[in-house]
């Protein structure tokens, strides 16, 4: 297979999900689709610990000192958060959200005399493409996925991840339509850039970094399942830069010891 064929397929499973999910939504009633979200919410929290452990690797106490990596994982939050904030990520991630709804979608006129397109569908659409973006994206399969499908390793992970979110994209579209398929936009940047960095810069993390940065994405997966879960909404999009921050963090403790 070919260089970014793991991506490929990635897309292709998104979009084939999201097709899915839309066709079952409008059969399903509410109670159903509710419950189907709040299977996902508990699924994801398990994939969120199960990346989270990661914080316990030994590659990365053995990197940092045994005390460390959980300061790393701490730091790199408050520090991605406060940044995040900032930018206002989360609230630009909506907007992106309902640009892609605008650009992406016929919106009808109403029938005489009949309610015009209600603001809930387009937060609706935007609620599902930012759920489904970071959900898609923010894993440690993402970033070690793409990586090796660049350094020419093979995308054996990228295709067990294709899967997974195949499957993810058909709960998720029965409950936010649409902006579930607009995701795979964000699966082609996100996975696609990082596929590059693989071919151009060859391995560019160490075991450790990429350890510390697959147990942020856990934190960040947590997040996610909260806001599914109806628990708390967490403005997951604003704690992303903690993804950037934490290899950088386990690089300046590396240097200090």
């Amino acid at each position: 297979m070919f260089t970014g064929s793991g991506t490929a397929v990635n897309i292709v499973t998104v979009l084939v999900g999201s097709g899915i999910g839309v066709a079952l939504g409008h059969r399903l009633p509410e109670r159903v689709r509710r419950v189907v979200t709040d299977g996902l919410g508990l699924v994801t929290l398990l994939v969120a610990g199960t990346a989270a452990v990661d914080v316990l690797d030994p590659d990365l106490s053995a990197a940092t000192g045994s005390g460390a990596p959980m300061l790393v994982v701490l730091g790199a939050v408050l520090v991605g958060g406060i940044v995040g904030a900032a930018l206002d990520l989360d609230g630009r991630l909506l907007a992106l959200g309902h640009l892609a709804q605008r650009r992406l979608t016929r919106r009808t006129a109403p029938p005489a005399g009949g309610p015009a397109d209600a603001p809930e569908d387009a937060d609706r659409f935007a609620a599902g493409f930012v759920a489904a973006s970071i959900l898609f994206c923010t894993g440690p399969l993402t970033v070690l996925g793409s990586l090796n499908d660049g350094l020419g390793a093979g995308a054996d992970q990228l295709y067990l991840k294709a899967v997974l979110d195949g499957f993810a994209a058909i709960a998720f579209a029965a409950t936010f339509g649409w902006g579930v398929a607009a995701s795979a936009l964000t699966v082609l940047v996100v996975q696609g850039g990082l596929t590059l960095v693989g071919v151009v810069a060859g391995d560019v993390l160490p075991a450790a970094h990429v350890a510390a940065l697959g147990a942020v994405g856990g934190v960040l997966l947590i997040g996610v399942a909260l806001r599914l879960l109806d628990v708390k909404q967490v403005a997951v999009a604003s704690l992303l830069p903690a993804l950037v921050v934490a290899p950088a963090l386990v690089e300046l403790v590396v240097r200090l010891r």
